[in-house]
């Protein structure tokens, strides 16, 4: 049987993304207690829906990797802290628990210097580090949320909107019209265990 030039297409897009996932992965096993939140391979396989270019989606992936590099090369923060970095079109938020403000700017100088990184939103919680069963809720808040996208309608595309969550805290970001980032943060409050919603949102209007 013939093989189509559409299938053909996917085939390279998910070894592409097979590419980068396992570039995150090898860095991630030495990133301790530091989480990169690369979650760009799904991007890499639908850059088709992606309003970023493979560009810059690679690029977020590579700040994200940077930043949890520099991190777990700092031996205070390697120990002492929990953080989170989530890049989408060069704006970054850095999330997560620090327990001293020294500690929590150090971690914010550190991904500010890294190039190409045009704005960072500092979320950072000035807290001892969360815990096992905070960090699986959270994933979990985030997981439903994704879902909920799903059911906002069928000219919105779910797959635009990046949902972080740190206790119960959910952050949306993503290059979206208006209308479109109201109906993802209304569809994002709706879901169980939300706490609140904050926009991070680049807008297109």
């Amino acid at each position: 049987m013939a093989t189509s030039a559409g299938y053909r297409s996917t085939l390279m897009a998910l070894g592409h993304g097979l590419l980068i996932l396992l570039s995150t992965l090898a860095a991630t096993q030495l990133a301790g207690c530091v989480t990169a939140a690369a979650t760009g391979t799904a991007a890499a396989i639908g850059v088709a829906h992606d309003r970023r270019t493979a560009g810059t989606v690679i690029d977020d992936e590579a700040i994200e990797l940077k930043a949890a590099k520099r991190i777990f090369e700092d031996p205070e923060l390697r120990e002492k802290v929990h953080i989170n970095v989530t890049s989408y079109n060069y704006q970054v938020l850095v999330s997560g628990e620090a327990p001293t403000r020294k500690l929590a700017d150090r971690v914010i100088q550190l991904v500010r210097t890294i190039p190409k990184v045009r704005r960072v939103y500092d979320e950072i919680a000035i807290a001892a580090p969360s815990a096992m069963l905070s960090r699986s809720s959270d994933s979990l808040i985030t997981a439903k949320v994704k879902t909920a996208l799903f059911g906002v309608g069928e000219n919105f595309d779910p797959t635009r909107v990046k949902v972080v969550t740190e206790r119960g805290i959910v952050y949306l970001m993503g290059i979206v019209t208006r209308e479109e980032g109201e109906k993802a943060t209304e569809a994002a409050r709706h879901v169980g265990g939300v706490q609140k919603v904050v926009k991070l949102f680049e807008y297109l209007d």
